[in-house]
């Protein structure tokens, strides 16, 4: 089984010589700036992610306001959810809420992360990564 970290884009191998007892010089692989920049945009994201997920089910199960971790999950995702008030109606009954906020933050912050991440890719090639044009 292929270890995951070592294939994504970003490590690169850095020769770091070892004395070791048979003097074979051993290859350490090293996170660059791109792919640290890479995985700390996909861990907000999913922070958000997480954050907004529970928000759409305590709110779908009525959760009790009273409870201090549900007004925390509440005032944390009230600024990640305010850009999309107003786009769909709110649908409910007593305290069971369907909010499509929720629902459309869910996919539109993953798209804005896979967004940044592109851009990042872009932005941090170097010019050896193009093929040069005869």
């Amino acid at each position: 089984m292929s270890d995951p970290v070592r294939t994504e884009p970003g490590m690169e191998a850095v020769r770091e010589v070892v004395v070791r007892p048979a003097g074979v010089p051993r290859f350490r692989l090293v996170p660059t700036t791109r792919y640290r920049a890479i995985r700390f945009v996909w861990l907000v994201a999913s922070l958000i992610e997480v954050l907004v997920g529970m928000r759409f089910v305590l709110q779908l199960l009525a959760a009790s306001e009273s409870a201090p971790f549900v007004t925390l999950v509440y005032r944390l995702t009230v600024p990640m959810l305010a850009p999309f008030r107003g786009i769909f109606p709110v649908a409910g009954r007593g305290g069971f809420v369907l909010d499509p906020a929720a629902l459309v933050a869910l996919v539109v912050y993953p798209l804005v992360a896979a967004g940044v991440v592109g851009l990042i890719r872009v932005m941090s090639r170097s010019g050896t990564d193009y093929p040069s044009v005869p």
